[in-house]
C-alpha cells in the first residue's frame, strides 16, 4: 500500500507544477475582465484577398459573397476566391453568379480544408501571383461579415500585425443548447484568452475562420492539410516567431451545429487534429522556450535602424514566453486530466479495499461525521465502507466543482458580451448556462477517443439561409 501512495504523491506533484506553471492564465482572465488592444486609423487601405473552401454549399455561399460586397471598404481592393471542393451541386455556379473567382477541385483523396486551400493558393499564384494581395482572410461558406469588418482588421494589419484573428458570433445562438454551447465556447476564448494576449503581444488562438494573415506567409504556398489547419498554423506561426493579435471590433457570424451527432463528429475531428499539431510542433516550441537561435528578433517588427542589445533581449524572452504559452494550447491537456484523474481514482480505490486510504482535508472527519449523525448513520471511521463514502464524496465534490465552474463562465459571457449577443429570452439563458459543462464533457470524451481511433474529414452541413441584414441587432 505504500508503494501506490508514493505513486499518487508524485502523479500530484508532476500535475500540480504544470497547474502552478500555467497559473499565469488567471491574468489573462482578468485582464480581458476590463480591457483589450484597440487599433488606430489606418492610414493606408491594403489590397486582399478572401479564400473560402465551399463544400456543397450551395445555401449559403451566395449570402457570405453578398455581405462581402456590402463592406465599407473600396470594392476595388478586395478579391473573393472560391475553392468549390469535390462539390456535387451548384455552390461553383452560385459563386461565380455572385461575383468570386471559383476554382473547382476534385479529389476524393485528400479531403481536408487544408488540401482544399493549398490547391486554391497554387492557382491564386499561377493565375494573379501570392504577392498581388498584401493580405489573405479566411473564411468559411457559411459566414457572414459585419459592414465593417475589413475596414477593423485593416487597421490592425495597417499597425503592423501579420496574423489578426476576429470576434466570431453565431448566426443561430438560441437553436438549441448544442448551438448556444458552441457560440458560448467562441465567446469564452474571446474573454478569458483573446482579449488579454492581444495587450500582452502574445499569440492568440486562430479557430478556423474569420482571420487573416500577410502574404509573406504563403510565400512558399500553403503548407497547412492536416485535420485542424486552424490550429498548425497557429503553432507553426509561433514557431517561426509571428505573433498573432485578436482585433475585438471587427466581427463576423457563422452558423453553429444544432445536431449531437455533428458535434460529436466535429470535436472528434478537433481532437485528433491536435494532437498531430502537437506532434509536428510541440517539439519545436519547447526548443524555442530554452533556445531561439534569434528567430525573436526577424518577425513582427518594422525598424528603421537597429534596435538596441536590451530591446533584442527583451524580445528573446518574450518570444520564450509565447512559445510556451503556445505549447500550453497544443498539448492535450484535458485528455492528460483525464487520464490523470482516472489512474489517481482506480489507485485511491485500491487504498479503499485496503482500508488505508487517508483524506487529505483534515475537515473531512467532523463534516461526515455531522452528516452520519443527521442521517443517523452509523458507519465507523477507517473502515472499508468509510473510505468508500469519503472517495465517493470527494470524487463527486470534484466533478460539481468543474461542473459549477462553466456555469459561472457561461453566465459571465452572457453578462458581458450581453449588448453583442442576439435577444435569447431568459429561461433560454438559465438552460445554455446549465447545459453549456457538457460541450466540454463532449470535448474531453473526444480527446481521449482521438488517441485511440482514425478519424476522417467530414464537411458540416449548413442550412440556415441567412442573410447579414438579417442579424438582429
Amino acid at each position: 500500500m505504500a508503494i501506490i501512495n508514493i505513486i499518487i504523491k508524485i502523479i500530484n506533484i508532476i500535475s500540480g507544477a504544470i497547474s502552478r506553471l500555467l497559473s499565469y492564465k488567471i491574468i489573462f482572465k482578468i485582464t480581458g475582465f476590463f480591457a483589450t488592444r484597440r487599433f488606430p486609423k489606418a492610414k493606408k487601405q491594403h489590397r486582399y484577398a478572401i479564400l473560402v473552401a465551399a463544400r456543397n454549399e450551395e445555401t449559403v455561399i451566395a449570402n457570405l459573397i453578398d455581405s462581402v460586397h456590402a463592406q465599407d471598404y473600396p470594392a476595388e481592393l478586395i478579391t473573393i476566391f472560391v475553392v468549390a471542393d469535390n462539390c456535387t451541386d451548384n455552390t461553383a455556379y452560385i459563386a461565380r453568379q455572385a461575383g468570386a473567382i471559383c476554382y473547382e477541385r476534385f479529389d476524393p483523396e485528400h479531403r481536408t480544408k487544408g488540401y482544399a486551400l493549398q490547391f486554391l493558393v497554387e492557382n491564386i499564384r499561377r493565375d494573379y501571383g501570392i504577392e498581388t494581395f498584401e493580405g489573405y482572410f479566411i473564411f468559411d461558406a457559411d459566414n457572414l461579415l459585419k459592414q465593417d469588418y475589413i475596414s477593423r482588421m485593416n487597421e490592425s494589419f495597417d499597425a503592423g500585425e501579420k496574423i489578426i484573428t476576429s470576434y466570431r458570433n453565431s448566426k443561430n445562438f438560441d437553436d438549441d443548447w448544442i448551438s448556444a454551447s458552441y457560440a458560448l465556447h467562441w465567446l469564452r476564448t474571446v474573454r478569458t484568452e483573446n482579449r488579454a494576449r492581444s495587450i500582452f503581444r502574445l499569440a492568440t488562438r486562430v479557430q478556423g475562420t474569420g482571420y487573416m494573415f500577410s502574404s509573406e506567409l504563403i510565400k512558399d504556398g500553403w503548407k497547412y492539410t492536416c485535420l485542424t489547419e486552424d490550429r498548425e498554423l497557429c503553432a507553426n506561426a509561433v514557431a517561426e516567431g509571428y505573433r498573432i493579435s485578436f482585433n475585438y471590433d471587427a466581427q463576423f457570424y457563422d452558423e453553429q451545429p444544432t445536431e449531437l451527432k455533428i458535434a460529436l463528429r466535429q470535436r472528434l475531428r478537433w481532437a485528433k487534429g491536435n494532437l498531430g499539431v502537437f506532434y509536428r510542433t510541440g517539439g519545436k516550441l519547447f526548443k524555442h522556450i530554452f533556445v531561439t537561435n534569434g528567430i525573436a528578433n526577424k518577425k513582427n517588427q518594422v525598424e528603421e535602424s537597429e534596435p538596441s542589445n536590451g530591446k533584442k533581449l527583451l524580445r528573446n524572452i518574450h518570444f520564450r514566453f509565447m512559445s510556451m504559452d503556445m505549447l500550453s494550447i497544443v498539448y492535450p491537456r484535458a485528455a492528460l486530466l483525464v487520464f490523470k484523474r482516472f489512474i489517481v481514482y482506480i489507485l485511491r480505490a485500491v487504498l479503499v479495499f485496503g482500508a488505508a486510504y487517508n483524506a487529505s482535508i483534515h475537515i473531512a472527519p467532523k463534516l461526515f461525521a455531522f452528516i452520519f449523525n443527521i442521517f443517523d448513520i452509523t458507519f465507523a471511521p477507517k473502515t472499508m465502507e468509510y473510505n468508500l463514502l469519503l472517495l465517493t464524496f470527494f470524487t463527486v465534490l470534484s466533478m460539481l466543482y468543474i461542473y459549477l465552474s462553466a456555469v459561472v463562465i457561461a453566465a459571465y459571457i452572457f453578462i458581458m458580451e450581453r449588448k453583442r449577443i442576439e435577444p435569447i429570452k431568459w429561461y433560454k439563458k438559465i438552460w445554455f448556462c446549465i447545459t453549456f459543462p457538457l460541450f466540454d464533457v463532449i470535448g474531453k470524451a473526444a480527446m481521449i477517443i482521438a488517441f485511440f481511433k482514425k478519424v476522417e474529414w467530414l464537411p458540416i452541413p449548413h442550412k440556415v439561409n441567412m442573410k447579414i441584414e438579417d442579424i438582429k441587432k
